[in-house]
């Protein structure tokens, strides 16, 4: 089983690139958990909300491992869990990044905030490129810390596309090699 993330700021291309390579390699694509919370509380999170908001994304990913799948898709994890709860309270529960290090993944593709139009949905809060730009260099900042395979991915979204892609069949094509 490989496991693939996509992160990086809101409005990147994460949901939509995770439904592209589910329709072009069949991956399980785990969702982002917080969006749910927001729309079944109907609120703004806060602070006490992060533990519940983590533990609900860390309990999706862990089920789609346990389907031994090929490849998992994950639309995010703890990591923009950790980077959101830092951003808006200047706080986060330890545990997540203790979980977030204790977890396997074979490669990360980081999104860059240039090269799309943020899109207001209701939920996201960072309209300004700046913004967006910051959240991206402190999950880079993050993954290099941390030793964590990554590609950066550019471009519009054909430009998208096609290096995840390119990154999907790279990864895929590691365990035939072996």
């Amino acid at each position: 089983m490989k496991v693939l993330v996509l992160t990086g700021p809101e409005s990147s291309g994460k949901s939509w690139l995770s439904a592209e390579i589910h329709r072009q390699y069949g991956a399980l694509v785990v969702g982002e958990y917080v969006r749910e919370f927001i729309d079944l509380h109907r609120r703004d999170t806060c602070y006490a909300d992060i533990d519940a908001i983590a533990r609900g994304q860390l309990a999706r990913e862990d089920a789609a491992r346990a389907t031994a799948v090929p490849l998992v898709v994950l639309d995010t994890h703890l990591l923009s869990n950790m980077l959101w709860s830092q951003a808006l309270f200047a706080a986060c529960p330890e545990w997540i990044e203790a979980q977030l290090l204790s977890h396997r993944y074979d490669l990360h593709l980081l999104l860059a905030p240039e090269g799309v139009d943020w899109v207001s949905d209701g939920q996201r809060c960072q309209p300004q490129l700046g913004q967006r730009q910051k959240f991206f260099a402190d999950s880079q900042h993050w993954l290099e810390r941390h030793q964590q395979a990554f590609r950066v991915i550019t471009g519009d979204w054909s430009a998208r596309r096609e290096q995840a892609f390119a990154a999907v069949e790279q990864l895929l094509e590691q365990d035939q090699r072996i």
